[in-house]
């Protein structure tokens, strides 16, 4: 819910300038209604005071923490979350002692707190801002994961001159073991099977 405040000073810009200083924000992270010019009056009398309704913009990254914060305490774990937001993303990082319990099994729990997380965001939103969710660098440290076993599977290919079929993954993880071994001689990659339980075939080209 956006927060409302009225002030009111001797000009509009100095009712302005009071109110961002109590919400502690700069003039881009709010939106100003002038609900009364204010006047001088004559020889100083009947003057009237400028009145400005100051709405602070609520924030994606903002969002999202409550929402997280708010599965988090229901499902009975205490976490820390850091978010950033640039224009067209959100790039959410969580602390927390279960952090095997938020990753989930192949990290589907993550995944599905990420589209959750996406959905509140953009809800009735104008802006589209993609959301990335990641835990203790779980992401980088499974791409690499991921990387290694593309490769050595790569090469067993080659050298039993037999297909491999890889456990069901995401979109996002398909799209590492495809894009490691795009250009890699001899082998080729391609998927099968329907959501989620869709899996990566190596074999020879």
């Amino acid at each position: 819910m956006a927060y409302i405040l009225e002030k009111s000073a001797k000009t509009v810009n100095e009712a302005i300038s009071l109110a961002l200083e109590e919400l502690k924000v700069g003039r881009e992270d709010v939106e100003v209604e002038i609900i009364e010019e204010g006047s001088k009056g004559i020889f100083g009398i009947g003057g009237r005071a400028a009145r400005v309704r100051v709405i602070l913009k609520e924030k994606y990254a903002d969002r999202a923490k409550e929402f997280l914060l708010d599965v988090f305490d229901k499902m009975g774990i205490m976490a820390e979350i850091e978010a950033s937001e640039q224009e067209d993303a959100i790039d959410i990082n969580i602390k927390a002692e279960d952090s095997g319990i938020i990753i989930g099994r192949r990290g589907e729990t993550l995944d599905a707190l990420q589209y959750l997380t996406s959905l509140v965001v953009n809800k009735n939103s104008e802006v589209y801002k993609r959301v990335t969710l990641d835990i203790e660098n779980y992401r980088e440290k499974r791409e690499e994961t991921l990387l290694k076993l593309a490769n050595k599977l790569a090469q067993k290919v080659l050298k039993s001159k037999r297909s491999i079929t890889l456990e069901p993954m995401n979109p996002y993880e398909r799209r590492i073991i495809h894009s490691a071994l795009q250009g890699y001689r001899g082998v080729k990659t391609y998927s099968i099977g329907d959501e989620p339980n869709r899996k990566v075939v190596i074999s020879l080209k």
